[in-house]
């Protein structure tokens, strides 16, 4: 089992001219388990994940990844980092001038990966996995919300990332296409033990990520016993941000159980 955390932030403060975005943020997070980011809106979920990713500097503290402080590295040296960590954001960020198949092959193709038949190859492997190879050849402009969706989580694993983020990955679909998205999340996590961060606003996905558990067999999600969640998988931990600082951080029943006031409004 490694024992580097794949994330951790120490003391992580951060702030926009006069305005305090993030303070005193800390947390853990080892190799393959799954973090769930919950606050209000503007509470700093998306600015902490561009932290991770080195897009942002703090103004104090340190940002690790898999060891490494990310917060004293050039663009250059962030590199490697950020070629072992995958992003998907809500709108799928795709290029809306190429098709599927080229927008999936981009970074390949960037990287000098290899001939164009091992390219199709890879690019056919990661839509199948997102269940998206007959849409190779459609351009974006084809493709309904969720599609575009699981196109962007294929661009996104491309290249094998150890670490996935997720910036509030089922915001603005409908329940039937999000879940859909959520058995990927889990798909990814439980049959490639990726370490994942999901920013979420929807509860029901959150709670959906730490009780079920993908199966191989069925190729759907089936109910994770409580009494055997540890041996099945890594935990999945939930972290609330409010004004700024880590309000609460800790398991599902935790908070699910809390008595505290402005823990239970939220879940309500």
């Amino acid at each position: 089992m490694n024992s580097v955390p794949a994330i951790e932030l120490r003391n992580v403060s951060l702030s926009f001219d006069s305005k305090r975005v993030l303070a005193s943020v800390s947390f853990v997070l080892g190799a393959g388990e799954t973090l769930i980011l919950l606050g209000v809106t503007g509470s700093g979920k998306s600015v902490l994940l561009k932290l991770m990713l080195g897009l942002l500097k703090p103004d104090g503290g340190q940002v690790l990844i898999e060891g490494q402080d990310l917060v004293p590295l050039d663009e250059a040296s962030l590199q490697p980092f950020r070629l072992r960590m995958g992003i998907v954001f809500q709108e799928g960020a795709l290029f809306d001038s190429l098709s599927v198949f080229d927008n999936v092959a981009y970074r390949l193709r960037e990287e000098h990966w290899g001939d164009e038949a091992k390219i199709e190859g890879r690019v056919r492997e990661v839509l199948r996995f997102v269940e998206m190879e007959q849409a190779i050849e459609k351009m974006p402009s084809e493709l309904s919300g969720g599609m575009r969706r699981r196109v962007a989580i294929a661009r996104t694993i491309i290249s094998s990332p150890s670490i996935m983020l997720y910036d509030s990955p089922t915001g603005g679909l409908d329940p039937v296409t999000s879940q859909t998205i959520n058995v990927l999340i889990a798909k990814l996590r439980d049959l490639q033990h990726v370490t994942s961060v999901v920013v979420t606003q929807r509860l029901q996905d959150a709670f959906v990520l730490a009780n079920y558990i993908f199966s191989a067999e069925t190729q759907a999600l089936v109910p994770l016993p409580p009494e055997s969640a540890g041996n099945l998988r890594p935990p999945t931990r939930f972290l609330v941000l409010r004004d700024g600082g880590v309000y609460f951080n800790g398991s599902e029943r935790e908070l699910a159980s809390s008595s505290d006031q402005y823990l239970r409004k939220f879940l309500a």
